[in-house]
């Protein structure tokens, strides 16, 4: 498929409804409004298309940057590109889910986690924290620094309060994802998630909850989950 026919089958998809979903989520800029789960019948005619999905993610159209996600194939994204994903990110659909869903996927996973960590905006600060989450859950657990997990544990014991809206809201999913992924930091995970306490983020009024990170680390210790790894981070 060309890019005008998927910008067209995505403009005839969207509806006013979820197109009022969106913004009252964050969404900025161009959005037709598309329910994900439509976006995936034009997924399965096209699978994987890198030169396309690049193209989609240029229009700045939000709903043409998540199809991009969709369709894109990490293995074949330079970190050239990776960066201008998440530095033209907008909102968090494509901050905490396509870009790093692309990146920790790619090879580039570990170092972008650690150099967006440490930006400046929100956003892309909130996408490295899933990056890395991401990285938990696709990694044997051999292949991850565990001294490093423990610090990033520390480090979000001590300074989350502290962070704007989203990067408190992927560093309390990254103690999830510790928790979840990691056997042997679980402890440390709760310790961390007791420590913090309830974290406060704004929703923009909408009826999205932080999750409770001890009490969701013990419902995958509960279903037998812990350390069970997976194969994509893409859903």
């Amino acid at each position: 498929m060309t890019l005008e026919e998927v910008m067209s089958q995505l403009e005839q998809m969207g509806t006013e409804q979820t197109r009022k979903t969106w913004r009252n989520h964050g969404a900025r800029g161009a959005v037709f409004g598309v329910k994900i789960g439509d976006m995936k019948t034009i997924q399965k005619k096209i699978k994987r298309d890198q030169e396309l999905a690049l193209a989609l993610y240029k229009t700045g159209n939000s709903d043409a940057m998540y199809f991009a996600g969709l369709i894109c194939d990490p293995q074949k994204m330079t970190k050239k590109q990776l960066q201008d994903w998440a530095k033209n990110a907008t909102w968090g659909m494509l901050s905490e889910y396509t870009v790093p869903w692309a990146a920790a996927e790619s090879k580039y996973g570990h170092e972008l986690a650690l150099e967006w960590i440490e930006a400046k905006e929100d956003e892309v600060r909130s996408a490295g924290w899933n990056t890395y989450s991401g990285l938990l859950a696709l990694k044997k657990d051999e292949e991850l620094d565990i001294k490093e997990i423990t610090a990033l544990l520390d480090r979000i014991r001590k300074t989350i309060h502290e962070q704007t809206e989203r990067t408190k809201y992927t560093m309390n999913g990254f103690v999830i994802s510790v928790g979840g992924y990691v056997a042997r930091l679980t402890g440390k995970a709760k310790e961390t998630g007791k420590a913090i306490g309830t974290v406060y983020v704004d929703m923009g009024g909408t009826a999205c909850k932080v999750p409770d990170s001890v009490a969701y680390i013990e419902k995958i210790e509960g279903m037998g989950r812990v350390g069970k790894k997976k194969k994509t981070v893409f859903c």
